[in-house]
């Protein structure tokens, strides 16, 4: 197992977190002192550690400055939303771009087959009480819609283009997903991404709401996306880290720098990583010291390795996807960031931080 060189490991994340040198260290430097200090120690208390807030503002301050040219340039039956790791501020870089999400108001999508399903079979409505159902009754019987929601859509992205490519002069219009715009003053990226609302049984019985999904509109291939559920998931991992003090995000932002300095191949997005954090029970780690949340996330990564229910059974945050399972290669990164996560615990140990 290669040896980790703890002081260049720590000046990169650093400089990830605060290309400008922005953080006031005394806070940290207070925490360390309290404790046996090592280089180890050091290391992953910075990796644990969120951005500074004043890049995430700038972030957002982005985000909201395209929000009001393009609300100012005439668009309209649109609502704003932001998604990523930057609402939920487990993002682990300084200069991080944000999302906005432009969602269309003309229209939106719902589980009609689903409900439908549901609402004529007898036996599946006993899952179900008689305020969800009459929800789902409500629902199918909403038809005020009459336009084409393709040409809405597609609409909404070539105005939102034309604004756009009108107020900045980095505008890159090429991606079929997203429209990416940089702010020369703010120093941050953008992507403007168009979409449209989409709900399942979930977010109807639930009033919708966080609960609420979205489709992201293709403009090469002129259709609507797969079905993602951002919100909720926002919601929940805010709220869990509320819980346990901030310890959840601690880690996510962990594995999340564990992954960046491996040289191993690590193919998991944040939406897994996320997902891998908030499946641990907050009653092993809501009382626990930063140091003492790094075995606590190697055994569960362990167990995801080992135990093949335990991985095929992984779901998203939101609830609605499984993360490994039928996914061979996904779990070949999940072991090879165990690997990196196993080489911490050791120097912690050896350093007599934990047992």
């Amino acid at each position: 197992m290669a040896q980790n060189n703890y002081r260049d490991l720590i000046q990169g994340v650093r400089g990830r977190l605060d290309p400008e040198n922005l953080i006031l260290e005394k806070s940290i430097r207070e925490e360390l002192s309290s404790i046996s200090y090592s280089d180890v120690l050091e290391y992953v208390r910075y990796a644990m550690n969120g951005v500074e807030p004043a890049y995430t503002q700038r972030s957002k301050e982005a985000g909201e400055n395209v929000k009001t040219h393009l609300i100012n340039g005439g668009i309209s039956d649109a609502s704003f939303q932001y998604q990523g790791s930057v609402m939920t501020n487990t993002h682990v870089k300084g200069y991080s771009d944000v999302d906005l999400l432009v969602i269309s108001e003309k229209f939106y999508s719902y589980d009609a087959f689903e409900m439908s399903s549901i609402l004529n079979e007898s036996s599946r409505q006993i899952y179900y009480g008689a305020t969800q159902l009459a929800k789902m009754r409500a629902e199918t019987q909403t038809t005020n819609y009459q336009g084409n929601a393709l040409s809405d859509l597609r609409s909404l992205r070539m105005d939102s283009e034309t604004i756009l490519r009108g107020k900045y002069l980095i505008c890159d219009t090429s991606k079929p997903k997203s429209i990416k715009i940089t702010n020369n003053n703010l120093r941050r990226d953008v992507d403007i991404v168009i979409a449209n609302w989409y709900d399942d049984v979930t977010s109807v019985i639930n009033d919708k709401g966080n609960n609420r999904g979205i489709q992201v509109y293709n403009k090469d291939l002129h259709q609507k996306g797969k079905i993602d559920f951002p919100f909720i998931s926002i919601e929940r991992i805010n709220n869990r880290s509320t819980i346990t003090a901030g310890r959840l995000k601690k880690m996510i932002r962990f594995l999340k720098n564990l992954k960046g300095k491996s040289k191993l191949a690590i193919e998991l997005n944040s939406f897994d990583i996320n997902a891998i954090c908030y499946d641990i029970d907050q009653a092993k780690y809501q009382n626990l010291a930063f140091y003492q949340l790094v075995p606590v996330l190697y055994l569960q990564l362990k167990n995801l390795a080992n135990n093949q229910s335990a991985s095929d059974n992984l779901v998203s945050v939101d609830g609605r996807e499984y993360i490994f399972r039928g996914q061979p290669q996904k779990l070949q990164s999940l072991r090879n960031l165990l690997i990196e996560i196993e080489s911490i615990v050791l120097d912690l140990k050896t350093n007599r931080i934990i047992l």
